[in-house]
């Protein structure tokens, strides 16, 4: 009886060996963002989480929370295999389409942007977990983008395309940036390709300013003239009886449902869900904003 125990213990241990050595072990994960010119999430990272200095930066974490910026390295799919125009939508490229990185796509003026020039550019990229064999392809916006639209991929405009790249921890590259003027967005994307689908996706705010123009010439003064002599002056004027004003009207009050692609103003109140919110900063509305998820932009009154 012992004998038969013995044995049947044995051969579970040998089949448990088996099994155990038999599973796979998950694939580690690439990481990593743009750390110059730093993507919007590197930039609200660095100004910590918790304390944003940026109004962009606050309200990023009004959108989304602290979080994203503790996991400022993923701001990723797993599954991207180079279809990224297929499963991200337009207005969404900067969060690649993560309901958790929703604040990065935020259109406003004022992201933190690096200053640049037309010409060669330096780019670092910051890989917290470098993987071998990678692809990596850069773009800017196109001439009149308006950084207070939301970011579609029709707007940008290709660069540079690195392939079969092997990222150490800080890489650099060199991009030619064409001649812009104003704010622009500098995208990039890292895509795996060996042993992973994975891709990785940032944006990064660039401003190459108003540029230079030579200005236009200045009219002469006019010389002074002559006085003219004093007029007799003329008899004082009755006044007019004072006219009665006609009531003013109330300006009528904001209202309406909620609806995406509305511009509103700060003092808006619209409604949804039966719950009635008022607009805390004038901005257009996107699909995937509405005033639950945006208490930046939304306050229930």
């Amino acid at each position: 009886m012992n004998t038969r125990r013995t044995a049947a213990a044995s051969l579970a241990g040998a089949a448990a060996a088996t099994l155990f050595v038999a599973l796979p072990s998950p694939p580690a994960s690439a990481h990593g963002t743009l750390s110059n010119p730093p993507s919007r999430v590197y930039t609200c990272k660095e100004e910590g989480p918790e304390t944003p200095k940026s109004g962009a930066c606050k309200a990023a974490v009004a959108a989304g929370g602290t979080q994203p910026f503790y996991d400022w390295n993923e701001v990723s799919l797993l599954d991207a295999g180079g279809r990224h125009r297929e499963i991200i939508p337009d207005g969404k490229l900067c969060s690649a389409g993560r309901a958790k990185y929703r604040g990065l796509d935020l259109p406003r003026t004022d992201w933190p942007a690096t200053k640049v020039a037309p010409g060669p550019l330096t780019v670092t990229y910051h890989a917290t977990a470098p993987h071998a064999n990678s692809n990596f392809e850069f773009y800017v916006t196109r001439e009149g983008w308006s950084p207070g639209k939301p970011l579609a991929w029709a707007d940008l405009v290709p660069l540079e395309s690195f392939p079969n790249q092997n990222p150490s921890t800080f890489t650099d590259w060199t991009v030619t940036l064409p001649q812009r003027s104003g704010r622009h967005l500098l995208y990039s994307i890292w895509q795996r390709v060996q042993g992973s689908a994975e891709a990785f996706y940032t944006c990064s705010d660039v401003d190459f300013g108003g540029g230079t123009s030579t200005p236009a010439p200045q009219d002469p003064e006019p010389e002074p003239q002559p006085e003219p002599p004093n007029p007799e002056p003329e008899p004082p004027q009755q006044p007019e009886p004072p006219q009665p004003q006609p009531p003013q009207s109330e300006p009528p009050q904001p209202g309406g449902t909620w609806a995406a692609g509305t511009t509103y103003r700060v003092g808006d109140e619209v409604t949804f869900d039966g719950t009635t919110y008022r607009c805390r900063q004038a901005h257009t509305t996107i699909a995937g904003w509405e005033p639950p998820v945006v208490p930046a932009l939304w306050l229930p009154v």
